[in-house]
């Protein structure tokens, strides 16, 4: 199977899995958590076909890349990107993250891209650019409400994972936006990680400000998500998000919910197309 391995020969040595399909313009897709690389199978049965080259990796701590017990901090996890972007010797990439993955791109973009690998980049349903609240971000979301996320995933991780699910892609008694079916494929791509790895990364998507890292980004960015995200509301993140990137697309999927790489799946892979290979910055 395929893996890169960052830090080797040390103790700190992390192997990543990826997969890499097709030929042509490269778009490496970061997924959401706590998810694997295999979220994404709308997106590489398709976009392939369209002369677009898909990586896709398993962050590390999920799918089949290694589960150390510590390092899931961005600063750790954009070197895992950077370590994938440079084994691969990949140039003019377009960056693809969905949720958490959005962090990735945002600190990659920050502290990597100095010879410029990465030339454009799509922001989907993110955690961007700062969701906890606090006094100078009073709008975030309260710490009250990870601390009862983790209580949660300590206590029953499979229960929480599936009521988890139900609100990803906005599922109720009158909206069955996905069969059963597909959320016990959810489920399983959910329950490869482990309870540590699964609270540790959201400590770190919960926490990060990436404000920051936002105000360096000079790449051309193509923001999307829903105005029904449940999981990360729309007004907290790719609101303020646009508002910190004025030449950024912004494109708002009317009714979509924070899973909108599948229920959304040919409108989403419209969009990478288009952006990929037609959208010019003014």
């Amino acid at each position: 199977m395929p893996f890169i391995r960052t830090n080797q020969g040390t103790s700190q040595e992390v192997r990543i899995f990826y997969q890499d399909i097709g030929e042509g313009k490269p778009v490496v897709l970061i997924g959401g958590w706590p998810s694997s690389h295999q979220m994404w199978e709308s997106q590489l049965d398709v976009l392939p076909k369209n002369n677009i080259r898909c990586i896709a990796y398993d962050r590390r701590g999920f799918g089949k890349s290694d589960k150390p017990w510590n390092s899931y901090d961005y600063d750790t996890l954009a070197s895992d990107l950077d370590a994938l972007l440079k084994e691969l010797n990949l140039s003019d990439v377009t960056l693809v993250g969905f949720s958490m993955g959005g962090g990735e791109v945002a600190r990659y973009l920050s502290k990597y891209n100095e010879e410029g690998r990465v030339t454009k980049a799509i922001l989907v349903s993110t955690v961007l650019p700062f969701l906890l609240k606090t006094d100078d971000n009073p709008d975030g979301l309260p710490q009250e409400m990870f601390n009862d996320m983790e209580d949660k995933i300590r206590n029953d991780r499979p229960k929480f994972l599936a009521n988890f699910a139900k609100d990803f892609y906005s599922v109720s008694l009158l909206n069955k936006a996905v069969s059963d079916e597909f959320l016990d494929w959810h489920q399983s791509l959910t329950l490869v990680s482990n309870g540590n790895a699964t609270v540790k990364t959201m400590e770190s998507w919960s926490r990060t400000d990436f404000r920051q890292d936002i105000a360096r980004i000079n790449v051309p960015v193509l923001i999307i998500h829903g105005t029904d995200d449940k999981t990360v509301p729309i007004e907290v993140s790719s609101d303020k998000t646009a508002k910190l990137l004025p030449q950024a697309k912004y494109i708002k999927y009317d009714g979509a919910p924070h899973g909108l790489f599948f229920t959304e799946k040919d409108k989403l892979n419209n969009d990478i197309f288009w952006f990929v290979n037609e959208y010019q910055s003014i």
